[in-house]
């Protein structure tokens, strides 16, 4: 995709997004050339980044699916991305066609694409916040308007914290969301690790990640321990945090270097 009138100012087409980037793993066209170069250069070293990035979206649509069996018809998505085929709003309401969602970006493209495709849609809607300052999410009038935060909320935050570095907080950030959820609500993340990956993958690993200090989203990966720390004072469903192909797999999913899990709140 070529520079056009739609793409919002602020956009600097010299600098990769991993937005952006994930987007051209999954198969879409909201990505310039300068995230292709980059997701190419990922790919070199990684050649089932793709695939991963596909099993990724998998645990996405079985987690909103779980979650819709679970009796949650509303869903709050964190980092939710640029759209492509499969997102919650279309998972959601195939089943509950009241099913409400907002989705939360700070990338220019993706609010854009998301506003655009979200336009006839009266119970879905997308905010651009960062969503490092909940504040900023929890107390947004159109998220407000859309939500009803008396029951129970799907919050969604879905390969996006490994994008949080260490020097951001990211348990504290997390806690003020799990704190502002209605009981009942639940919790489900998907997050890259090391673990798992053998020694001679991590200085792949290094390359992959000096790739992605090249965005304005550095690659931070961790431990299992740290992931599920997450999830403190929630009840973790079965099967736990576990690696992304051990949750409920509905398809042979290779195993990709992250660990998923949700968590309910009582």
């Amino acid at each position: 995709m070529d520079q056009t009138s739609w793409v919002p100012s602020s956009v600097d087409l010299n600098r990769p997004s991993a937005a952006r980037m994930y987007d051209y793993f999954l198969g879409g066209s909201h990505n310039f050339a300068v995230d292709r170069e980059a997701a190419k250069a990922v790919e070199r070293i990684y050649p089932g980044m793709s695939g991963a990035a596909r099993a990724n979206r998998s645990f996405l649509r079985r987690a909103v699916r779980h979650l819709l069996d679970r009796g949650v018809d509303q869903f709050l998505d964190l980092g939710s991305g640029i759209p492509t085929v499969g997102n919650v709003h279309e998972i959601a309401q195939q089943a509950n066609p009241d099913a409400r969602v907002v989705y939360v970006d700070v990338e220019p493209v993706a609010v854009a694409h998301s506003t655009a495709l979200l336009a006839n849609n009266p119970n879905a809607t997308v905010i651009q916040a960062d969503l490092r300052s909940p504040k900023s999410v929890l107390e947004d009038e159109t998220a407000r308007a859309v939500l009803d935060f008396d029951r129970p909320i799907g919050l969604l935050m879905v390969a996006v914290l490994h994008f949080v570095p260490d020097s951001d907080e990211p348990h504290n950030v997390v806690a003020e969301y799990r704190e502002a959820l209605p009981p009942g609500s639940y919790l489900a993340i998907s997050h890259g690790t090391l673990e798992g990956v053998p020694l001679e993958g991590v200085e792949d690993t290094e390359r992959v990640k000096a790739i992605y200090r090249r965005t304005d989203s550095p690659l931070v990966l961790r431990s299992r321990g740290e992931i599920t720390a997450f999830f403190t004072g929630l009840d973790v469903i079965d099967p736990g945090v576990v690696p992304l192909s051990e949750w409920h797999p509905d398809s042979a999913d290779a195993y990709i270097s992250a660990y998923v899990g949700i968590g309910h709140k009582p």
